[in-house]
């Protein structure tokens, strides 16, 4: 049982993590129907800017409660700029184009944030200054700790202020107008250019904040941490339904879950063969499953439903 409890936490953790980085996704693809493969680096450019600003205050002998703010604060102000830019540059221009003209062009992004920020900070692993040092908490015969609760809870916070903001602001209301379609928005009066770039904006500030979780509960930045991560917080978005904010938040939770349990147990079971190296097996596993079995995804609905 205590091993089970241990990989339930472990599992909520970075499950929590891929449900902040599959809203990303799934806020672009229920409005514009793109799939935005840039968002995963554009988490991780808010990991490396938080890896600065620590280094910076380390460097400066500032403490841990301000060094954390302005990381959160800067991450955001870079963040955000360059979700609004890619929005207006790469994909504005096609937005009626045919759909493999935006995936291509997704994809060409994507490479393009990477090597512009291994010319920023190089392609080497880069270590967080510990300027954080997280308290350990037992939980039953499970451990934890304060920063790894601290991070359950900050996401859990943030979906469920996502959500308010979707339901009841109008802000909101124009935005799932305008993810039932764009011309009808724009008779009823609403700017489909603004929701569009609100929402690249809204995504990108979720994605700098779970940068700044994602490299805190490592320690380690890299420029291509972002891909591996994107592509996880995708599955966990085709898995909950992809479009569909709920479904995002479920397909997050359980794709952590499910890598925790699987890479546990059955790396036990294997003698350590397929352990927590071939966690990214299990992830894969399920977005096969999911496509074959389920394409719409949990609570995604079918196009002739949505229809």
């Amino acid at each position: 049982m205590d091993t089970l409890l241990q990989q339930i936490i472990n599992g909520l953790i970075q499950g929590s993590l891929y449900a902040i980085v599959a809203l990303g996704y799934t806020m672009v693809y229920g409005i514009l129907e793109l799939i935005n493969f840039a968002h995963g680096d554009v988490v991780m450019v808010g990991a490396l800017v938080t890896y600065t600003v620590f280094s910076f205050a380390a460097a400066h002998g500032m403490s841990a409660g301000p060094a954390l703010v302005l990381a959160v604060a800067a991450s955001i102000v870079v963040c955000v700029p360059l979700g609004l830019f890619i929005e207006r540059v790469a994909y504005r221009p096609l937005r009626r184009a045919q759909r493999l003209a935006p995936l291509i062009t997704a994809i060409g992004v994507s490479i393009l944030v990477e090597y512009a920020a291994a010319l920023i900070w190089s392609k080497q692993y880069l270590s967080l200054p510990e300027l954080v040092k997280p308290t350990p908490i037992q939980i039953g015969g499970a451990s934890t700790s304060d920063l790894q609760i601290a991070i359950l809870l900050i996401s859990l916070l943030m979906m469920g202020g996502l959500l308010w903001l979707i339901k009841y602001t109008r802000m909101g209301k124009a935005m799932r107008a305008t993810a039932q379609s764009h011309d009808l928005a724009g008779l009823m009066g609403v700017n489909v250019d603004q929701v569009i770039a609100f929402t690249f904006a809204l995504g990108s500030a979720l994605g700098a904040i779970a940068g700044v979780m994602q490299i805190l509960y490592y320690g380690i930045g890299h420029y291509l941490m972002g891909f591996m991560l994107g592509l996880k917080a995708f599955t966990a978005a085709v898995l909950g339904g992809i479009g569909n904010v709920q479904g995002a938040m479920l397909g997050g939770l359980l794709l952590g879950l499910i890598e925790s349990l699987a890479s546990g147990y059955i790396g036990d079971l294997t003698g350590g063969v397929l352990g927590s190296n071939y966690r990214d097996v299990f992830a894969f596993l399920v977005l096969v499953l999911v496509l074959v079995l389920r394409p719409s995804g949990l609570m995604g609905q079918k196009s002739g439903d949505r229809a």
